[in-house]
């Protein structure tokens, strides 16, 4: 299995013979195989030439960098291999019908709603009390198909994240991660902050595996496509933040393993340090990597796998092969 790599130091990163070499600022170097290397997160002050482009341009490798809080700003995004001018046409035209488009918007929300749904169930069944958060996500789920716009399936959307995340409050035993409403830009808490760090990570995630299919991943359905650079991997990322953001989160907080000594407070926000950032990652490779037992396929596969299966469900209903369904959590 290839490995993503994350440097949070600042450097060089260069081109070795066949091989990747980081020197870093303060002394050292740190070798990156090569064939062993799926994609690069870059945190850190990184200086890169052209031919270091040009040979992981080569190997199919991206690179993902994140700002100094550690947001996602953009990736450097390799030569298309897989591309397909009627795949991304029938995309587009997917995008451009009303109801073709509206069609997948609602099933990225559904299967956001039902991966919520799972979340609560879990810890509902071990004593935390969240039978009016399931009852009221659920009666949301009901109405969506009532819904005909994009703008009002996002409305419902909000509503019932609204209600998910302050049942975190239950879920957190930790009175320095209360939810009190969800702040983005900038996060104004210790629990906004790891939710917005999370699904900028999980954003990069997706787009990483977008670049092993067909799909483009500029044209997203139900996050409209402007000149934003990229809208599927939102749209994907929906479905999944609840059962790998989130339980992510839950861990980290429930097991102590990130704790208020790794936030800092800058320009009326709240980030998280570079320690803060470094425990997170791991925790949220380690959930990426993680496998479990398929039901259909009788086989284990990874969450990524999971993510690539979700793109690749979806370029078979573009192609009229199978109409998409969303990934639901079964276990």
């Amino acid at each position: 299995m290839k490995k993503s790599i994350y440097i949070f130091s600042n450097g060089e990163l260069k081109r070795k013979q066949d091989t990747l070499c980081f020197e870093i600022s303060t002394g050292g170097k740190k070798y990156i195989p090569i064939e062993n290397t799926e994609e690069i997160h870059i945190f850190g002050e990184v200086a890169i030439n052209k031919k270091l482009l040009d040979f992981v341009s080569q190997k199919g490798i991206l690179l993902h960098f994140y700002n100094y809080y550690g947001f996602y700003e953009g990736s450097f995004y390799p030569r298309e291999h897989y591309n397909s001018g009627i795949l991304i046409l029938t995309q587009a035209d997917y995008y451009n019908n009303f109801e073709k488009r509206i069609y997948f918007a609602k099933k990225f929300v559904e299967g956001a709603f039902l991966n919520m749904l799972k979340v609560l169930e879990y810890y509902n069944l071990r004593g935390e009390n969240l039978e009016e958060e399931i009852s009221k996500i659920k009666n949301l789920l009901e109405s969506l198909e009532k819904f005909s716009t994009v703008e009002e399936i996002m409305a419902i959307e909000g509503n019932a994240k609204d209600i998910y995340y302050r049942s975190f409050n239950k879920i957190i035993k930790n009175e320095n991660f209360y939810f009190e409403k969800r702040e983005k830009r900038p996060p104004r808490n210790r629990i906004n902050a790891l939710i917005s760090y999370g699904n900028s990570l999980l954003y990069t995630y997706v787009l990483s595996e977008i670049y092993k299919t067909h799909l483009d991943p500029r044209i997203g359905f139900l996050h409209t496509t402007n000149f934003r650079r990229f809208s599927l991997n939102l749209d994907i990322a929906e479905i999944f933040k609840p059962i790998i953001v989130d339980r992510a989160i839950f861990t980290v907080i429930n097991k102590g393993m990130i704790k208020k000594k790794h936030f800092e407070e800058e320009l009326g926000g709240i980030y998280l340090n570079e320690v803060g950032k470094k425990i997170f990652v791991e925790e949220m490779d380690k959930r990426m990597k993680t496998t479990i037992k398929h039901k259909k396929l009788g086989k284990n596969v990874s969450y990524r796998s999971l993510i690539r299966m979700e793109l690749y469900k979806i370029e078979k209903h573009l192609l009229n092969d199978e109409k998409y369904e969303p990934f639901v959590i079964w276990w």
